[in-house]
């Protein structure tokens, strides 16, 4: 019996999808904003000679505009981004649908950036790429990830207890939380109380980190400062909310 050839849905037919190429804009408005994957580290030397640490970020994954939102229409203003394609046999129907109008197959990742009502959406249209224009070298920004997961952990690796005695006699004890409440009354344990459960994968933001250098050539950032997550973890870039 004869197989069937596998059939991929093909991208609606733009002018900019077949010349394989897409127009980039910079989102200046506001506090910016940028998707990268977290690369690794590596190190730069300054005009002084001194050697610096610094994290890649890489931004050749392409941040498409997959929707405009308007005040008239969705009642604020925003961009909805869609990060890293799928191919359309890993995409399900809704997800190519959806992603049809920008010429793609569908995103793993979808984000929005909030704008204000009185900024303008000047040249921010779908089907565009992101770009990091709007950083240079000495800027300051905000970083966030999803931190790394570290499982189901117990009191003194999630919160740095102190643990048991370690002398003679406390056989088994030595990682162990102690008291965690009263008798009789309250007769509970308080909501809150810090004991063992799931430790990392959350939303972690950074703020501060330095840019060290914007390289719109080969599509990579570099910057000196802690970037929260694993190694090719995606990452939001902004303009820091606090200057410093």
């Amino acid at each position: 019996m004869e197989e069937k050839a596998e059939t991929e849905v093909t991208p609606a037919s733009t002018p900019e999808i077949n010349a394989g190429v897409r127009e980039r804009v910079a989102l200046s408005q506001g506090l910016g904003g940028i998707l990268g994957v977290k690369a690794g580290m590596t190190q730069v030397f300054t005009e002084d000679g001194e050697s610096l640490a610094v994290t890649v970020i890489d931004l050749k994954p392409q941040a498409i505009i997959t929707q405009v939102k308007t005040q008239a229409k969705n009642g604020y203003q925003a961009i909805q981004v869609g990060f890293i394609e799928k191919k359309a046999k890993r995409a399900t129907k809704p997800e190519q649908g959806a992603a049809k109008a920008v010429g793609a197959t569908g995103f793993y990742h979808y984000q929005e950036f909030r704008l204000k009502d009185s900024e303008k959406l000047d040249g921010l249209t779908a089907g565009r790429v992101l770009s990091a224009e709007f950083l240079k070298a000495g800027d300051r920004v905000d970083i966030s990830a999803r931190s790394k997961g570290k499982g189901f952990q117990g009191g003194v690796k999630r919160y740095h207890m102190a643990g048991g005695y370690k002398s003679h006699g406390a056989s088994l004890s030595h990682r162990q939380l102690g008291s965690i409440g009263n008798r009789a009354d309250p007769g509970k344990c308080f909501k809150n109380k810090k004991m063992a459960g799931h430790m990392g994968y959350e939303n972690v933001t950074v703020q501060g980190v330095r840019v060290v250098r914007v390289d719109l050539e080969n599509q990579l950032l570099l910057v000196h400062g802690s970037v929260p997550g694993p190694r090719s973890g995606v990452v939001t870039v902004c303009r820091t909310v606090k200057n410093t």
